[in-house]
């Protein structure tokens, strides 16, 4: 058994729909399931609804409405759905719908209630899917994920209650998935990013919430492999947007690519790799729009994430870059060899729910960087009771990951021979071992990027690095 998670992309349109219909009957003999996010855009467009909604503009509100549902209506008749989906369809605009003049009503916008709004983009999208599969002659129902996925009532960013999904999944995902004996045997469509708490309330697992829901769900299968289908043809070395020379990565480890994703790489959910590091399952990225018949094998396309990837002869793996952070400075010579300084201020940032990524110490100094700026007003005013407090917005980490790197002397003097050029605020080596992290002003990011790349992937492996141009890593083939 595999799942199989199609991205929004795959998803976009009733011609990415055929698409997905055909490598799903290619995989046919490995007994998939399938898991969907919305359609691309729609997460952004429910988004969009709930503020409309709050803000009492009716008739945007009523158009907006009427263009999501037009937009699924018009690419299941061009997959050729029957009736049945169409009611579906148009049943769940109006639950939406009721929802939304609901939030009006009240003027008020819950965690909980922006759970149920976001959640229709994957209950949506299962509909389009199978309808795709059964046009294309495969059997093939839905199910509703917040069945099987049980979460605490975190809303917004639930977190998954893997003892009580476990025994959810094999007593009914799995008798439903069925055994493959027979090509008449339905395959199970489900929606990803949603779940629920034990009282059966939605919720959310966070944006990029698909890919996590498809681990999680491999794990409780113990799935032989998970595919995750997007629009490139893998993990890349860098972002290919600010650097036209990154390469496809064929392999690489579970360490590696978790490094990278927490640091920005867009193409994997941090969390994802979490339950299929635990069970040992191989993740593959692959292209939807430029699919392959057959296993993938890393070689014609795809990136293989699993627990040990081959020794490189290029230093890094990837280089990965986190925007938009802001980088906190604390001084205080008053705490000077006092107990409990580290403590004091990592509470401070506790209590405001603020999570940190990296950090860097003296005696009586901590700089460290957050992604989550909102609270940090909050946060300085505690922190000034006892020490000097500065932060500044619009910066960036560039985090080069790679296993080599912790065998190789003189890495750290190569990252900055290549950087000599640019202003670095902050410096920062793992203690994984496999990465080295700096930060510097957002605006220096492209050039900082394109210098690294240049500096450290002149010369490619051949057997971990596709030697494909950047534009057909990007966009594939056709």
């Amino acid at each position: 058994m595999i799942i199989m998670k199609f991205g929004g992309t795959s998803m976009e349109n009733a011609a990415a729909l055929s698409r997905l219909a055909e490598i799903v009957a290619d995989r046919r003999p490995d007994r998939p399931v399938i898991v969907v996010s919305a359609m691309a855009g729609i997460t952004d467009r429910l988004v969009e609804l709930a503020s409309l909604a709050l803000t009492g503009a009716e008739i945007y509100l009523a158009q907006a409405l009427e263009a999501l549902e037009k937009r699924h209506l018009e690419a299941l008749r061009q997959i050729g759905g029957e009736s049945e989906a169409r009611q579906k369809i148009e049943g769940l605009c109006r639950s939406l719908r009721e929802l939304l003049q609901g939030i009006a009503a009240v003027g008020e916008l819950t965690p909980r209630t922006r759970d149920a709004v976001l959640s229709f983009g994957e209950r949506l999208s299962p509909t389009l899917a199978v309808a795709a599969l059964r046009a294309h002659g495969l059997a093939a129902h839905e199910l509703d994920t917040r069945h099987f996925i049980v979460t605490d009532n975190q809303f917004n960013q639930a977190q998954p209650l893997y003892d009580e999904i476990q025994p959810q999944v094999q007593q009914e995902l799995l008798p439903a998935a069925g055994d493959g004996s027979s090509d008449n045997s339905p395959l199970a469509v489900m929606g990803g990013f949603i779940g629920a708490t034990r009282q059966g309330v939605t919720t959310t697992l966070g944006r990029g919430g698909s890919d996590f829901s498809a681990a999680i769900l491999g794990a409780a299968l113990n799935a032989e492999r998970i595919e995750i289908w997007t629009d490139v043809n893998g993990m890349l070395t860098t972002d290919p947007r600010i650097c036209p020379t990154a390469l496809r990565i064929k392999h690489i480890s579970f360490a590696e690519a978790a490094e990278s994703a927490y640091y920005g790489a867009k193409v994997l959910h941090p969390a994802t790799l979490l339950p299929a590091m635990q069970k040992n399952i191989p993740v593959w990225i692959l292209n939807s729009r430029a699919w392959l018949p057959g296993r993938p094998d890393g070689e014609r396309t795809g990136t293989l994430v699993s627990s040990h990837a081959p020794r490189s002869n290029t230093l890094f793996k990837c280089i990965s870059c986190k925007r938009g952070i802001a980088l906190v400075d604390v001084v205080s010579t008053r705490m000077l060899m006092a107990h409990g300084y580290m403590k004091a201020i990592f509470d401070a940032f506790a209590r405001q729910s603020c999570p940190v990524d990296m950090v860097a110490t003296s005696e009586v100094s901590v700089s460290l960087t957050v992604a989550d700026t909102a609270n940090l007003p909050e946060i300085a005013d505690e922190l000034s009771r006892f020490a000097e407090v500065r932060y500044q917005g619009k910066m960036a980490i560039l985090c080069m990951v790679g296993e080599n790197i912790r065998y190789r002397p003189g890495v750290a003097a190569r990252v900055f021979d290549a950087l000599k050029h640019i202003n670095i605020r902050m410096i920062s080596q793992g203690a994984s071992e496999i990465n080295i992290g700096v930060v510097i002003a957002d605006e220096d990011v492209p050039a900082a990027i394109e210098s690294l790349h240049r500096a450290f992937f002149q010369d490619p492996d051949p057997a971990i690095f596709g030697i494909e141009s950047s534009a057909q890593a990007v966009l594939g083939s056709n």
